[in-house]
């Protein structure tokens, strides 16, 4: 019996060129991608106050969504520490919690400690945790993202473009 919430709702990637890896996700039919540039996000990493500049992209194949992640501030982040680390690549499965204080509860309860959290400024809220028995055995990071209003649209809005996606207009400019 698992403590997370459901499925897989997203496969997360760090990348250090977000416009590269949207052109090699496209060769391979997924999109059209949804960019969102040079965002700023104030979170906790490792328990500390930080704020990162980073690029976003996501887009689904079936059921699944892609998200891309690419941090432009120099600054320590979940996302840094997985580059010096490993480089670009896979980097989270994300889950998607009606109720995310029971979720983390049960996260808390069970050992998982959390290196990435914010959102409460937006009203939507995160956390990565890491999975027992330390990182590395099946995904690095665990995402739990808070299941809103916003983001079921935002998740129904993006799977919808990919199920009748014919090829045209492959990336998709969110905000400014």
């Amino acid at each position: 019996m698992t403590i997370l919430p459901g499925h897989i709702r997203q496969v997360g990637y760090v990348v250090t060129d977000i416009d590269r890896a949207i052109a090699s996700w496209l060769e391979l039919g997924v999109g059209p991608w949804f960019v969102m540039r040079n965002l700023t996000l104030s979170a906790r990493y490792r328990g500390e106050p930080c704020e990162i500049t980073q690029s976003l992209a996501l887009a689904n194949s079936g059921d699944m969504q892609m998200e891309l992640i690419q941090q432009h501030s120099e600054g320590p982040s979940v996302f840094s520490e997985f580059l010096d680390a490993h480089g670009e690549g896979f980097h989270q499965f994300a889950y998607w919690a009606s109720d995310f204080d029971a979720t983390m509860e049960a996260l808390e309860a069970a050992g998982w400690p959390v290196v990435w959290s914010g959102g409460e400024d937006v009203g939507t809220r995160f956390a990565y945790v890491e999975p027992p028995g330390g990182p590395g055995h099946i995904a690095q990071i665990i995402e739990i993202m808070e299941l809103t209003e916003i983001t079921s649209g935002m998740a129904a809005f993006v799977r919808d473009a990919a199920a009748n996606w014919d090829g045209s207009d492959p990336i998709r400019v969110l905000g400014g």
